[in-house]
């Protein structure tokens, strides 16, 4: 799974430590999600979709 948090997070100007507070989670956390490799659980997700205005599947790319 690929993401594009950072990308969104540029959008905003926002730092990793700012979206982790956001959704409530360690900067540790975004960091391993941005990198693909931490898959967030669904709650998670919906949380970073919410605070980077965009929804999941566009947050997120599933990898077949």
């Amino acid at each position: 799974m690929r993401t594009r948090i950072k990308e969104f997070r540029a959008r905003y100007g926002l730092t990793q430590e700012e979206l982790a507070k956001k959704v409530g989670v360690r900067m540790e956390t975004i960091l391993l999600v941005e990198n693909g490799k931490y898959v967030p659980s669904l709650k998670l997700a919906h949380d970073l979709a919410k605070a980077l205005q965009t929804m999941i599947d566009e947050l997120f790319i599933f990898d077949e």
